[in-house]
């Protein structure tokens, strides 16, 4: 007698994706979940109470929701992370990568507790970077301890990942940086000159088509630079008296209320508090503005530049990666509203530099942060991890 003998198949290696909001998953890992989902079996931890939002994206991925709070609280932080480790136990997850400071110290933390042999986390810009005295202190060695943690450690920007080994956070074997920086790219199809987008997105806020647009997207903080923003925007004014300001994002710290009501240009300042079309945006406004006083790369400077759109920025590490000053935009010194102004006034007053500049601001987008090449060489990084060929050098 003959008996068939069915093989079983391989097991796929398994990675999870931990983040603390699902805003995280949406704005940055499709592309990176929906080619590990062709080699991996993928799962996604995130603090969200819908299920099929995964479904949504279009992206094959178990979800599991955990509720990590993006904020300090003990009692919170102490459930998740034996959640965490309960589901990592359970499943074997061959590979924890882990973004964003809560998520990735809870994650790697409980990785470690529950055996996992490989935990990545990816740094993209530090709390503490600005902060004095002790809590520059706490935090920084929070972040110490997450290095500590993970087997593996990469940062979103060159310029970042320097200042994290001249401040004793990791080592220069352990950090690396995918390609020259950027989480996940830009996706330079969505991020274009839109003709019909920036006339549309001006109509909804009432800004003439020829009216100089600068464009803020993000979260409205002091630590980014908003305050600072809007008293360049009071200077320009005088100067630009048709020019507008628009601010795309949550206003975290009431900072719309500096907006000009005593100066009456409170009609000219604009807000957003929330889009899911940055693109459209981005086409719509002349110059970008990120006056932030810390970020990991400034990923929204670079779809700025896919849409052919300059940038006035701090010429702080991770930016400094994402702009070529002089060529792709300009920068100035943080917390100077008087080199805003100075900034965003030689665009305005120089047309021709404006539109020069955004056509390499686009060329350089394209050509060295497409998502493509952030995708895949993410996803040699893991292969590298996993063959046992990684030795800490950029990807």
């Amino acid at each position: 007698m003959i008996h068939s003998l069915t093989m079983s198949q391989p097991r796929r290696p398994s990675i999870c994706y931990v983040v603390s909001s699902e805003m995280t998953v949406r704005a940055f890992l499709p592309g990176h979940i929906a080619a590990a989902s062709e080699r991996y079996e993928v799962a996604v931890v995130a603090n969200s109470a819908s299920r099929d939002f995964l479904d949504q994206l279009g992206l094959q991925a178990a979800f599991h929701s955990v509720a990590i709070a993006r904020q300090i609280a003990p009692w919170a932080d102490l459930k998740a992370l034996l959640k965490l480790v309960r589901l990592f136990r359970a499943k074997h997850f061959d590979m924890i990568h882990s973004v964003s400071p809560k998520a990735g110290l809870l994650a790697m933390l409980a990785g470690w507790l529950a055996g996992t042999e490989c935990r990545i986390h990816i740094f993209t810009g530090q709390v503490w970077a600005n902060k004095k005295s002790w809590k520059r202190w706490l935090l920084k060695q929070l972040d110490r301890l997450l290095a500590g943690l993970a087997t593996h450690v990469l940062v979103d920007s060159p310029s970042q990942r320097d200042f994290l080994v001249a401040e004793g956070v990791v080592s220069s074997v352990k950090a690396s940086v995918i390609g020259v920086g950027s989480i996940c790219g830009v996706d330079a199809e969505k991020f274009k000159p839109d003709a019909e987008a920036r006339q549309r997105i001006r109509q909804d806020f009432g800004v003439p088509e020829s009216a100089p647009l600068l464009l803020f997207l993000g979260r409205l903080h002091r630590d980014k630079g908003i305050a600072d923003l809007i008293a360049a925007f009071g200077k320009l004014i005088q100067q630009f008296p048709d020019a507008h300001l628009l601010l795309v994002g949550p206003d975290e710290g009431g900072l719309l209320a500096l907006s000009g009501s005593d100066g009456g240009w409170a009609n000219h300042v604009h807000h957003a508090p929330y889009t899911d079309r940055p693109e459209h945006f981005m086409a719509a406004a002349d110059v970008f503005c990120l006056p932030s006083y810390r970020e990991g790369f400034g990923m929204v400077v670079i779809e700025a530049a896919a849409a052919g759109v300059p940038a006035v920025a701090s010429r702080i590490y991770g930016v400094t990666d994402a702009i070529e000053d002089g060529e792709t935009g300009v920068f100035h010194e943080p917390g100077d509203a008087a080199g805003i102004a100075a900034a965003v006034s030689r665009l305005l007053e120089n047309p021709g530099l404006r539109e020069a500049m955004g056509e390499k601001a686009r060329r350089r987008a394209v050509s060295l942060f497409s998502r493509e090449a952030s995708t895949s060489g993410l996803m040699a990084y893991y292969a590298k991890i996993r063959s046992g060929r990684f030795t800490g050098e950029t990807i």
